[in-house]
């Protein structure tokens, strides 16, 4: 699967090279996105040396103006599967 697919499916603005605020520990962290996983995004988060598969509505926020498109950034609600 893409991120295209991903895009589509979840109905979220992620493009490869995009930037998100992964919100689900106990403080933000941000990360970018790398590709796909199956139906996940891969994501790195910063400092990390390797990218972790991540559910596209799950805890992910999803920072403007970032990756392939501008101005697609939007917040997804909590809700769905964990990364």
């Amino acid at each position: 699967m893409s991120i295209q697919y991903i895009r589509e499916t979840y109905g979220v603005p992620a493009v490869r090279g995009g930037r998100v605020e992964y919100t689900g520990g106990k403080e933000p962290k941000l990360g970018t996105i790398v590709g796909a996983d199956g139906a996940r995004l891969s994501i790195r988060l910063d400092g990390a040396k390797h990218a972790l598969p991540y559910h596209p509505t799950w805890e992910l926020r999803y920072l403007e103006g970032q990756g392939e498109k501008a101005d697609v950034g939007r917040l997804v609600p909590k809700h769905g599967s964990g990364p």
